[in-house]
């Protein structure tokens, strides 16, 4: 009971002693951690990070054990590890410092912008799905989320471009080089076009389902991304999440679905969705208005 006693009153000293600035500096060094396991477990570099772990290991029972030699060389190898880390996660580190400024910090600040930036996004791939549907044009067009498809990227030819829905239909057209494949979207730009998906491994699917649709279906299946399905055969929109496919969707339905999933709840009401509206409304009724008009000067 006294040596419980004795380590009771030790640690409330130790308590004591703790400081508004040690549990800040606590946090943020836990937070970082947190940040940085997450970024492993959802890149390539998982098995990279294992294998640091394992020379870590190594070193310290080549220690305990007094295996000279191997501590010898293990030791050198960690020594220059901090250099092999910055050139082995250079495209991570890039990416985290690239997040760092879009993150949630900041958001009181830039949270509106983004946010209408998306609206635009939304509109342009709402308006080229139309466009290439009525043309019967296949796409296969992913919204990258929180898991990275930088593998899949790779496979195709890497883009930093602007949305536009000329620029996707361009990217589709079928003569056009990048066709055969997906475009990645990510963080609102078209980061890869004439990407390799992997493909469905779900036995039931439809016999009807082409490789397009199964490789759609594949990357919603091993990611949380979004993907939008167009078939060359019948110009029908489909939409791929967590592994569920949407067949036969109309605009309207294609638009308010992109919008639930891809944008916060706080913008789906007020003036962004009602300007996003009557953009897609002046598109298709002023085109579709010249249309009947020209049709009827014909007739005459």
């Amino acid at each position: 009971m006294e040596v419980l006693t004795q380590v009771a009153d030790t640690v409330w000293k130790y308590v004591l002693t703790i400081k508004i600035t040690d549990v800040i500096d606590i946090a943020v060094i836990a937070y970082f951690i947190y940040r940085l396991m997450k970024l492993i477990r959802r890149t390539s570099s998982a098995q990279v990070a294992k294998g640091i772990f394992l020379l870590i290991a190594a070193l310290w029972v080549s220690s305990v054990l007094r295996l000279n030699v191997i501590n010898f060389i293990f030791g050198r190898a960690v020594e220059l590890g901090f250099l092999a880390l910055v050139i082995l996660f250079q495209p991570e580190l890039r990416r985290v410092l690239e997040q760092v400024g879009r993150s949630s910090f900041f958001g009181g600040m830039f949270g509106q912008s983004a946010a209408g930036s998306m609206e635009t996004i939304l509109a342009h791939t709402v308006i080229a799905c139309i466009d290439l549907s009525k043309a019967k044009v296949g796409a296969l067009i992913i919204f990258e989320r929180k898991n990275l498809l930088e593998d899949a990227i790779k496979t195709g030819t890497v883009l930093d471009a602007a949305v536009s829905s000329e620029l996707l239909k361009n990217i589709f057209y079928p003569k056009a080089p990048l066709h055969d494949g997906a475009a990645i979207i990510r963080e609102g730009r078209i980061a890869g076009a004439g990407c390799m998906l992997p493909l469905s491994g779900n036995v039931h699917l439809s016999r009807e389902l082409g490789m397009r649709h199964r490789a759609g279906i594949g990357v919603s299946e091993s990611s949380d991304a979004l993907s939008i399905i167009l078939s060359e055969e019948t110009g029908s929109i489909s939409v791929a999440v967590g592994g569920m496919l949407k067949r036969h969707l109309s605009p309207e339905t294609l638009e308010r679905l992109l919008r639930n999933e891809l944008l916060p709840e706080k913008t789906e009401t007020g003036r962004a969705g009602a300007l996003k509206k009557f953009r897609l409304f002046y598109k298709f009724g002023f085109k579709k208005g010249r249309e009947k008009d020209a049709a009827k000067h014909q007739g005459k």
